[in-house]
């Protein structure tokens, strides 16, 4: 009998683990966005990370923000749900504006930018870009898939 057990617990497949992020889409009040360009791969992103366990969602936006660009902000809403297949990463974006402090080089981030929609287009990664570009949509949140590059397409 405790062979028979043991084969079980080889072969029944162990609880995925996922870790969650959060990000903010800051918008000021001419529409553009808060973004930084991180120090350690050189991408452009809205600021953002990884959700400490004991944490809020909305305080780790706030944290995250202020962490990353110096930027304090208010969370005013949930926009999207995003989910990177391939390193089981679930982010949460939320809308947020402006409340207070100011803009600042970190060791995260080696420019911090307020970019118009185009720009952010055209420096951000589409599974990047789209959370700004959902953030700027009312309604409800979106939820969508990727592989960290690419997002998936409906069949």
């Amino acid at each position: 009998m405790l062979m028979y057990m043991s084969n079980i617990r080889q072969e029944t497949p162990s609880t995925p683990l996922h870790s969650v992020s959060v990000a903010g889409v800051v918008v000021r009040e001419d529409g553009r966005v808060l973004t930084i360009k991180r120090a350690d791969n050189g991408t452009w992103e809205p600021p953002g990370g990884v959700l400490e366990l004991a944490e809020a969602p909305e305080d780790g936006v706030r944290r995250e923000v202020y962490e990353e660009t110096g930027v304090k902000v208010q969370v005013d809403r949930l926009t999207g749900i995003y989910k990177n297949t391939s390193r089981g990463i679930v982010a949460l974006v939320f809308r947020c504006r402006v409340e207070g402090g100011h803009e600042q080089l970190t060791n995260e981030a080696s420019a911090v930018e307020w970019l118009t929609r185009d720009e952010v287009t055209s420096r951000m990664a589409e599974v990047y870009a789209i959370r700004v570009a959902d953030a700027l949509l009312d309604g409800a949140p979106r939820v969508r898939t990727h592989d960290g590059r690419r997002l998936a397409r409906d069949a």
